[in-house]
């Protein structure tokens, strides 16, 4: 093994951290499609059960919360990124 190892720049560092979170985003987007699925089939659909469609419904928001929060953080992010490339 080497004892050289090389580390990131704080850019190059963000880059990484940026696009994990859009993956990270992705994926949340995904779960609140299959959330909505399921809050519809117990609000309007087949399966008409008020409770667990509150249940859906408030798993939803939350989950819409953590998209908006996952957008927030990207941005910002990709901000500091530019800023850093700017300076260079």
């Amino acid at each position: 093994m080497s004892d050289s190892t090389e580390t990131k720049s704080k850019t190059d560092y963000l880059r990484d951290v940026a696009s994990q979170l859009k993956e990270m985003r992705h994926y949340a987007q995904t779960n609140t499609e299959t959330l909505s699925s399921h809050w519809l089939a117990f609000d309007a659909g087949e399966y008409k059960d008020k409770v667990n469609a509150e249940r859906f419904d408030a798993l939803l928001n939350k989950q819409g919360k953590l998209l908006d929060d996952f957008d927030k953080a990207i941005q910002d992010i990709e901000i500091e990124i530019n800023h850093s490339e700017q300076e260079s």
